[in-house]
């Protein structure tokens, strides 16, 4: 028997084999599953920058910041949305038009995990009715975890406000959303109106 030592020292042979190509990494991975991973990503950097900046500067400037950086960024994210779903500046004309763009949205946006606690109905022409599951919007879990959600100013909500201004639609939001609905009245629910007129 040879000892290891021997084999050890034999000259390594190479197998002239061709191996088969390496199956790209976004093949492997379901669109759903990348779409989790963003989506979740993003809002937990979300909530520990939100963390952070209250720590750092106090409950006041944390929601200011956020109100801004969400503003800031909603022209962006429509245009980049418009994109991706292949829409151009005239293809929403209508309030079904909206309505559909406004769920594909936040489908293709939000983790499947938290789109599928939010509903959006449309109850009567011309107005959209949205609905948070019980207990699971995720900045309400998000901010009663840090034991901040009393001073917590909903920005989950007013990125929706955002995204209807950023596209030049006139709306009435009923109830307006300032502080936490879930918090303060165990449900979030309410009505967008968006006058015929401009649709």
């Amino acid at each position: 028997m040879e000892s290891l030592e021997s084999v050890s020292d034999r000259p390594c042979q190479i197998l002239d084999m061709e191996l088969p190509p390496r199956m790209n990494i976004l093949d492997r991975i379901s669109k759903s599953d990348i779409r989790d991973l963003l989506g979740k990503g993003w809002l937990t950097h979300d909530g520990m920058w939100f963390y952070h900046t209250y720590q750092a500067l106090g409950i006041e400037t944390a929601n200011e910041l956020n109100k801004a950086a969400i503003k800031s960024l909603a022209p962006i994210e429509i245009k980049r949305v418009k994109k991706i779903l292949g829409l151009g500046e005239e293809d929403i004309l209508n309030f079904n038009d909206l309505e559909g763009f406004l769920n594909d949205a936040l489908e293709i946006t939000l983790p499947g995990s938290v789109f599928k606690k939010l509903h959006f109905s449309s109850p009567h022409q011309n107005t959209l009715h949205w609905e948070w599951e019980k207990g699971e919007c995720f900045a309400y879990k998000g901010m009663k975890m840090l034991g901040i959600v009393d001073e917590y100013r909903c920005g989950v909500m007013y990125r929706i406000e955002c995204w209807l201004e950023a596209m030049g639609i006139e709306f009435c939001m009923n109830p307006k959303v300032n502080k936490c609905l879930m918090l303060e009245q165990d449900t979030c629910t309410g009505d967008i109106s968006i006058p015929f007129e401009h649709y």
